[in-house]
């Protein structure tokens, strides 16, 4: 046998080796390929921004920021968030954001957008893998950018999940939109489940297309609630119509997270993140 022969051999093996480790990334997702959201509006077949996770360390500063500290965050929450490289990284193509217990205290992270990656409209699609066990609430999500409406930031300016999961409910994955009108504290929050099959498994692809008419969620390309802009919706009931930001999180415990305990047993726990990417929405009619 040449050594030629034997060199071929080698690498195609080693290709194959790679290609078993680590998913090659697609250029677009396949959700992308839905030519229109409505009758009015497509969907950009270009990625208006994106972060691909292709550098290991902390998360791109161009793109990120993060919200730090404890004290509960509204709901109860046990956990401190840190941007300490064990709560938050970027490693082998992947974002991490992992939730540990050191002693008696739960760090995590909480990842926001800044800058010019505040979005009005579009599509956004995060590719991920959950984290598991009771006492685990990660999030997709986003918030208003400016306070413009009522007295309260929330949730007056608004509140858009394009992912909730508490790891006491394995497997099923929650949308929900919060308004002034509509929200959890006075029972009135729009929203609907989907099972997820191995959620902590494998990758999902979570996203949401966001028009000035309505708002429609999906989990890899299958819409299950949608959230329309009726025509006498004020402020109160739609305050979607200025710039949301992107936030990337693992609470701990919580009203919700917490309601049927927390298991310290299965800490540390990651949220696993393939790519973030946006796609800004355009007219159809020219």
């Amino acid at each position: 046998m040449s050594k030629i022969y034997v060199s071929v051999i080698l690498l195609s093996m080693l290709f194959l080796s790679f290609c078993t480790q680590k998913e090659l990334k697609p250029v677009l997702s396949d959700s992308t390929l839905q030519k229109a959201v409505d009758s009015v509006y497509t969907i950009s077949k270009d990625i208006t921004w994106s972060d691909e996770f292709d550098t290991n360390g902390s998360p791109n500063e161009s793109i990120w920021n993060y919200d730090l500290g404890g004290g509960g965050w509204g709901n109860n929450e046990l956990q401190t968030y840190t941007k300490d490289l064990k709560n938050v990284r970027v490693q082998d193509g992947f974002l991490i954001i992992e939730s540990t217990l050191e002693g008696a205290k739960f760090n995590s992270a909480r990842l926001v957008t800044k800058n010019k990656k505040d979005f009005l409209y579009g599509r956004m699609e995060v590719k991920a893998k959950l984290p598991k066990g009771r006492g685990t609430w990660p999030a997709i999500w986003t918030l208003a950018t400016n306070d413009t409406y009522g007295a309260a930031y929330w949730p007056d300016n608004g509140e858009l999940d394009i992912m909730e999961h508490v790891g006491y409910d394995q497997n099923v994955v929650h949308a929900n939109i919060h308004t002034k009108a509509f929200n959890h504290v006075i029972g009135t929050n729009k929203g609907n489940q989907i099972n997820v099959p191995n959620a902590s498994e494998e990758f999902h692809i979570y996203a949401m297309d966001w028009t000035k008419d309505k708002i429609t969620f999906y989990v890899d390309g299958k819409s299950y609630f949608e959230f329309k802009n009726s025509g006498d919706f004020s402020w109160e009931q739609w305050p979607f119509n200025k710039p949301q930001h992107l936030l990337l999180n693992i609470a701990v415990g919580g009203n919700w997270g917490g309601q049927q305990g927390v298991d310290s047993s299965v800490f540390p726990q990651q949220m696993v993140i393939d790519y973030v990417r946006y796609y800004k929405m355009e007219s159809k009619v020219k």
